[in-house]
């Protein structure tokens, strides 16, 4: 569908895709697709033969790529929950992935509990799960390419779903790692707050390159060379760069194993970091 299609209960629904990041042409379930080699990661069921081989090599490359995804998840719970608790009713989820309960909307209903969340994918497994959350007024399934905000943003405001004169939790998480250098995901990041009232927030975790040579950021973005996205290990500087528009919370841009927390970090020398700051 080219729009968002409004359905009763207030909830939008859309159909297709392919790739939680990419554009797609049809789905192919021997094509690894990034949001379900992290399904598979994270322990979860819905993923294929393609995705499992593509972790496995991952975790050959990276052994500690497991407990990077599971770190990640306890950081998106840490974030919203926080945003949730400040107030915020209102949630944007790009590359939403395969919900994982608790996902966002029962995260977030815990302290709003007339709260709205959108997710948006492409995956076309990622869309199944959304669309069948039916019954959860307020949620909303968008099938839409991460690359493409404006057009994101535009479809999110012509549903109604989001008010946009008021503040929206701006949730990036594990995605901007498959934009390439020369799709400027600062620009991007940009383009996804600039119509977002004060006091919105915006939350963002990434796989970065840290202190990995050449030789192992390569052959860690080769595993997803054949993936629905391809894997883009942007130094910590970077992506620091991308957020300076923005005032950051504390701790600013730091692991996501001590975002708020203290656990245990692995001996590795990759970087996966994290943040949430405010916008405007």
């Amino acid at each position: 569908m080219s729009e968002v299609e409004q359905e009763p209960g207030g909830r939008a629904d859309a159909d297709g895709g392919h790739g939680s990041a990419a554009g797609h042409g049809g789905f192919d379930p021997n094509v690894p697709s990034t949001a379900r080699i992290y399904d598979y990661l994270i322990g979860g069921k819905d993923n294929f033969a393609a995705d499992r081989a593509a972790a496995e090599h991952l975790l050959t490359a990276q052994p500690t790529a497991r407990t990077i995804a599971q770190a990640n998840r306890r950081f998106l719970l840490r974030a919203v929950g926080l945003l949730a608790q400040s107030g915020i009713r209102q949630y944007i989820d790009v590359g939403a992935g395969i919900p994982t309960s608790p996902n966002v909307h029962e995260i977030v209903r815990e302290h709003q509990p007339d709260a709205r969340i959108v997710y948006v994918d492409n995956d076309p497994v990622v869309l199944a799960h959304t669309r069948a959350l039916r019954a959860e007024t307020g949620v909303t399934a968008l099938d839409a390419d991460l690359r493409r905000p404006q057009e994101i943003m535009d479809r999110v405001e012509a549903a109604g779903t989001i008010d946009f004169s008021q503040p929206v939790g701006l949730l990036l998480i594990s995605v901007m790692h498959f934009v390439r250098r020369e799709e400027d995901p600062g620009a991007m990041i940009r383009a996804y707050t600039e119509r977002l009232a004060p006091g919105s927030h915006l939350a963002l975790s990434i796989a970065s390159a840290g202190r990995l040579s050449q030789d192992e950021i390569e052959k860690a973005e080769a595993i997803y060379a054949n993936a629905s996205s391809p894997l883009v290990l942007h130094s910590p500087a970077a992506v620091a760069g991308w957020l300076e528009p923005y005032t950051l919370l504390e701790p600013g841009l730091v692991s996501y194993y001590k975002w708020r927390a203290d656990e245990n970090e692995p001996d590795d020398t990759g970087a996966p970091i994290a943040a949430v700051a405010r916008i405007g």
